[in-house]
């Protein structure tokens, strides 16, 4: 199926900084950053040290400040490797930010043992509030993972990570793929670029994206394993793909990680992956869909655990 045009811009036509300001005027706050995220991290403090790693200052476009906080493991071992969760890339994918904050309540500890923690639960505050995947520069913040980083979102945890001395082992970051990919945000990407948009069958059931330049395949199969305990996994399309990617094992797709400026690429770590969960599918629902996110997390680190073991 292919998308043709939007509401804002001139069709094969890039945006200017006029199109930008007629799409952020069209942004509406839906839900509360404060009152959803920041307000549960205060119940997480018996395992985790509360770390304000940056701040975005939107108040030319949106009148708002957002700090920006992660959950670090109280007096972090230098004998531990490092685990990052990042949720919230993409601000909208809702069971992306209450998985890592569910992994943090629920599950968190039975990790610190092998592991220090880093859980960044919401990198993207105003797309979270706006359920948007861009920030409010109509910037994609899981494209900008470069450098410095080209978004405020990424440029924070980058600069952040950098001032720290971890090493990281495992990077797992949470997403979804919704049907709001096809109906607005790939088109809003195609309008944005001035290109023609060809939209993607939109798989039902949990996939996971690999970083082709250190796939680590049986990593990806036990995270699968493991989420297919609470949801379903997704089936190849009639291409024999998902969202145009080819299939390397079931439910596992790959794309190169760093050159795109995925969050995956953000650090050197060994293992990395990006979670996709489908909200809207009629075989699962919400809770499911922040269950199969934290599954995905301890699928992945019950099988470090293991390596960690041998390594002590």
């Amino acid at each position: 199926m292919t998308q043709t045009t939007y509401s804002i811009g001139t069709p094969g036509q890039p945006w200017g900084a006029e199109e930008k300001r007629a799409w952020l005027q069209q942004q509406r706050k839906q839900r509360s950053y404060q009152n959803e995220v920041v307000g549960e991290l205060g119940n997480l403090t018996q395992n985790f040290e509360i770390v304000q790693y940056g701040e975005l200052d939107y108040q030319a476009q949106a009148d708002e400040i957002y700090p920006l906080f992660l959950l670090q493991s109280i007096n972090p071992d230098p004998n531990k490797p490092y685990a990052l969760i990042t949720g919230g890339v993409h601000g909208y994918e809702t069971s992306g930010v209450h998985g890592a904050l569910r992994f943090a309540r629920d599950k968190a500890a039975d990790y610190l043992e092998h592991f220090n923690l880093v859980v960044a639960p919401c990198l993207s505050p105003w797309g979270y509030e706006t359920i948007n995947r861009w920030n409010p520069l109509a910037i994609d913040p899981n494209r900008s993972f470069i450098g410095l980083g080209d978004s405020l979102e990424a440029r924070q945890l980058i600069q952040y990570l950098n001032t720290q001395q971890m090493e990281f082992l495992v990077h797992i970051d949470l997403h979804e793929t919704t049907d709001s990919d096809n109906s607005e945000f790939r088109p809003a990407l195609a309008a944005r670029e001035g290109t023609t948009n060809q939209n993607w069958n939109i798989p039902d059931g949990f996939y996971l994206v690999a970083d082709a330049g250190r796939p680590q395949t049986e990593f990806q199969r036990h995270i699968i394993h493991s989420v297919s305990e609470v949801t379903h996994i997704a089936d190849a399309d009639e291409n024999g793909q998902l969202i145009g990617a080819g299939i390397v094992v079931h439910g596992v797709i790959e794309y190169s990680a760093k050159p795109l400026g995925l969050c995956m690429g953000l650090t050197d770590a060994a293992y990395v992956t990006t979670t996709e969960v489908y909200p809207d599918s009629p075989r699962t629902t919400p809770e499911q869909c922040i269950l199969a996110q934290v599954a995905a997390i301890t699928g992945g680190l019950n099988l470090l655990v293991k390596e960690v073991e041998k390594a002590g």
